[in-house]
């Protein structure tokens, strides 16, 4: 009987990851709730602070308050600890303290561990976090270097180091918070759409953020021998660079006349690179999003759903999840039985669970819209936006995130959660261990299309 208990308490895998950033989130919204966190000394509403803690450990972006002309110093600091945090892994944090401590890691924390940094197997893990935090604070230290080269000159040595460091994380981290607010608030980058210098940095700790520690494991022990690499990498990084580029064709042609219209040439293939990069999923911007056309808020919504790579600092449903998606699809037209890619045949229960994550992700997308559309009386396309812009974990907004009221709030905090714990993964906290059937059940066809 007590055995019974004691099995029945332990906290499943899903659920411990999930509880971890819940007490993260609760954390960073006391603190940034006292009078210390803000520039005028007062307190915060705790709903704001606990909408801001969600953003910034779910690496989002969306913000209520502008980052640097409400948050005093502390907080700032408490928000890029939080986004640390939130990018490398509560999990990989907790190992990385144990490792500092000397404590031994035990089977249950390398399937955590496994499962946080998105890797496949459990041999190796704590030699992959090692990596990847010494990989993370070198990536980090080098892209803040080459941003205080164009910081510094403008606002001082002081200044400018702590705005190349913040920034460094953010975007590394694909969190897309700001502290330029001192230009005008909400303004990301778009002060900065001139120079490449920074746009493209801020542009490659996206990338490199957003493709996954495995995939920057894998790299670093077959260096770029392509041929050696395992399927997953190779999935990764030509979707990626597939979406990428031709994100930037498509919103160069679609832009030109609109919100680059101002630009140089030069300037205009540079933010179409940039703001194809991040929808995926890291929330700055180099244009006002307000000044897309159609056709650009389109597709920085489908980027924006489509996210970056499994066991990273992105959000959205997965570049291998697209993938599978469309391989799928492709052999289905060809009546073909088994997905095959790379000379390699994929798992069929990998199209499954693909396709519940589209579905999982489609159907809280859709819920939500329908809800904060009955809440308050907003455009449909600001209020998807803005939906697929939270589960995504992306950050850019059509402009109405401070007019939200408390239950919209609520529901993209929610959104924010779902979108960095994983859709998949809340579905298995939430889901009920059943016992199956031991029979076969009848096969019987219906009719598809």
């Amino acid at each position: 009987m007590n055995l019974t208990i004691k099995k029945r308490n332990h906290l499943r895998y899903e659920q411990f990851i999930v509880l971890g950033y819940l007490i993260i989130i609760l954390t960073g919204g006391m603190l940034l709730s006292l009078p210390i966190s803000s520039r005028s000394g007062a307190w915060t509403p705790f709903l704001n602070s606990i909408f801001t803690a969600t953003s910034a450990t779910c690496v989002t972006g969306l913000v209520v308050y502008d980052t640097y002309t409400y948050w005093s110093l502390f907080g700032q600091l408490v928000i890029l600890t939080m986004i640390q945090i939130g990018g490398l892994g509560f999990m990989t944090v907790i190992t990385l303290l144990s490792i500092f401590l000397k404590r031994n890691i035990g089977l249950h924390e390398r399937k955590l561990l496994m499962m946080s940094a998105g890797s496949p197997v459990i041999s190796g893990v704590v030699r992959l976090i090692r990596r990847v935090a010494l990989g993370t604070f070198l990536i980090e230290s080098i892209g803040a270097l080459i941003l205080a080269t164009q910081f510094c000159p403008q606002m001082g040595l002081e200044a400018g180091l702590y705005n190349a460091l913040f920034h460094s994380v953010s975007a590394f981290c694909n969190a897309g918070f700001d502290i330029l607010g001192r230009y005008g608030a909400f303004c990301s980058l778009t002060i900065y759409q001139d120079n490449p210098v920074v746009l493209l940095t801020v542009a490659s700790l996206i990338v490199i953020g957003g493709i996954g520690f495995f995939v920057w494991n894998d790299i670093l022990i077959h260096k770029f021998h392509f041929k050696k690499y395992q399927l997953h990498t190779k999935i990764v990084l030509t979707v990626t660079a597939f979406l990428i580029f031709s994100g930037a064709l498509l919103l160069f042609f679609f832009e030109y006349e609109h919100s680059f219209s101002a630009l140089t040439l030069s300037d205009k293939i540079t933010s179409a690179i940039f703001q194809s990069v991040t929808p995926r999923t890291a929330g700055f911007n180099s244009v006002p999003m307000s000044e897309l056309s159609e056709s650009g808020h389109l597709l920085t919504m489908i980027l924006m759903f489509i996210g970056g790579s499994p066991g990273s600092t992105a959000g959205g449903i997965k570049v291998t999840t697209f993938a599978v998606l469309l391989l799928g699809a492709a052999a289905s037209a060809r009546n073909e039985s088994h997905i095959t890619t790379f000379k390699r045949r994929l798992d069929d229960s990998i199209v499954k669970q693909a396709s519940a994550i589209f579905f999982i992700y489609l159907t809280l997308v859709i819920l939500s819209t329908l809800l904060i559309c009955s809440f308050q009386p907003f455009e449909l396309e600001d209020v998807l936006f803005e939906t697929i812009s939270g589960l995504g974990t992306v950050g850019l907004s059509r402009g109405i995130t401070t007019s939200l009221n408390q239950h919209s709030r609520i529901i993209i905090m929610l959104l924010m959660f779902a979108g960095r714990v994983g859709g998949l993964t809340l579905a298995l906290v939430l889901a009920e261990k059943r016992t199956h059937a031991i029979l076969n059940r009848p096969i019987e066809k219906i009719m598809i299309g």
